[in-house]
């Protein structure tokens, strides 16, 4: 029998009712002949409650008992899904991801997944049990218990996928359920007409998931996009429904240039001004950014201005890391001697993404000119192989994605909303 991998988040498991449909879910897949792993995240809002709580007694909890708390949030999920299976008339057991041998670096609160040891998990699939892997965490070869970070249940789910598809041990894909029904040309809370796709590529999906549709997490696509694992993103309240397949781009048939559309408004832009034009000046800025585990995105260098020998330096960077950066300010200042470090949080990142870009000229011409017509200013440009983003006014972002879907018909009458929130 081949194996499906099934993904379910918090808003999926947020209370009894919505914890027995999941049973139901997973059972479904036994039925069909398959052999069933499951990965879960906490219930609903477990995680942020755990943090609360920990911040009520310290306003700067340590990592390794930071880790220790939120995975407890997995252990509940896993042992009240296998019940519910279980009175289903099925045999399913709960594993945390020390048990199962999920294996990760020795950091806390973001580590990265090292080594996953199949035995035990394959032990149980012979004995005809579904197996309930508590997602989001790990344990280190000293034994410490460590989680992944944002996106870290979609993680383990395609991890273990990918681990049981080098191993050749008969995986057929990797499903990730949530409460939105696949994945959109666009969000469709923004552009209700926004269609469904039937298909998306690995690198599709990615420069989706990095320009800030929060639909896949980057690190679970990449995971996938390189042990080749058919993933899908599917409803958890709309069994009957395939969803969305992502697969890579050579198997697909590409009729448009632009398969999809994100808006990020969780950019910031930092305009370093004045720098010395000399060699190392950008290497020096970088490199420390990167010493405080800041991550940039969109980077523009201006032309050197003759009349003082100087150039900008503007790049982007998100929210939740300004504070850090802010503590960073001096140091760049003694380092680089700007005249001034421009920080702008009213901006907002609209990226269009397709395969069929490549080789297809007049895309960016098409996306710059729609954007004049709405008398949008472009503050920023960046473009990949399949990419394009701008950087546009806040106040401007819902008008861009109206103007911008309709340029690349990437809506559609015959789509209806979906409510609700976007999976975790």
């Amino acid at each position: 029998m081949a194996i499906v991998v099934q993904k379910f988040g918090g808003t999926s498991l947020a209370d009894v009712e919505k914890i027995k449909n999941v049973a139901r879910a997973v059972v479904r897949e036994k039925e069909l002949g398959n052999d069933v792993v499951v990965v879960v995240s906490a219930m609903g809002h477990t995680t942020d409650n755990l943090i609360k709580l920990a911040h009520e007694i310290s306003k700067n909890p340590s990592a390794r008992e930071m880790d220790m708390l939120m995975s407890t949030g997995e252990q509940i999920s896993i042992s009240l899904l296998a019940i519910a299976i279980q009175e289903m008339g099925y045999r399913a057991v709960s594993m945390t991801g020390a048990q199962v041998g999920i294996y990760t670096e020795d950091t806390h609160s973001k580590a990265r997944i090292v080594d996953i040891k199949t035995e035990k998990l394959m032990s149980h699939i012979k004995e005809g049990e579904i197996v309930i892997v508590a997602g989001f965490q790990g344990i280190t070869k000293e034994g410490e218990i460590t989680t992944l970070g944002r996106g870290g249940s979609d993680t383990s789910a395609v991890a273990i996928a990918a681990k049981l598809q080098v191993e050749n041990l008969g995986i057929e894909r990797c499903d990730i359920y949530s409460d939105v029904e696949g994945i959109y040309t666009t969000d469709p809370r923004v552009v209700p007409t926004a269609k469904k796709l039937k298909e998306i590529s690995y690198e599709e999906m990615l420069e989706l998931a990095r320009v800030g549709a929060n639909v896949l997490h980057p690190r679970s696509v990449e995971t996938a996009k390189q042990f080749q694992v058919p993933m899908r993103l599917r409803s958890s309240f709309k069994l009957d429904d395939l969803g969305t397949l992502v697969i890579g781009v050579e198997k697909m048939e590409i009729y448009k240039p632009v398969t999809g559309l994100a808006c990020d408004k969780s950019q910031v832009r930092v305009v370093i001004c004045d720098i010395p034009d000399r060699p190392g000046n950008a290497s020096k800025l970088f490199t420390l950014l990167a010493k405080y585990e800041l991550s940039v995105d969109m980077i523009i260098q201006s032309y050197a201005r003759s009349s003082n020998n100087t150039n900008d330096i503007a790049f982007t960077i998100d929210k939740d890391d300004l504070q850090k950066f802010m503590t960073l300010k001096d140091e760049i200042t003694s380092i680089m001697n700007p005249s001034n470090i421009h920080i702008d949080e009213d901006i907002a990142k609209i990226s269009i993404v397709g395969a069929g870009m490549i080789d297809r000229p007049g895309i960016a011409a098409q996306m710059f000119e729609t954007l004049a017509k709405e008398g949008i200013n472009i503050k920023m440009i960046s473009t990949s192989e399949i990419k394009i983003s701008c950087l546009v006014e806040k106040m401007h972002a819902k008008q861009a994605t109206e103007a911008l879907c309709k340029a690349f018909e990437l809506d559609g009458k015959d789509v209806a909303l979906v409510h609700g929130t976007l999976p975790d």
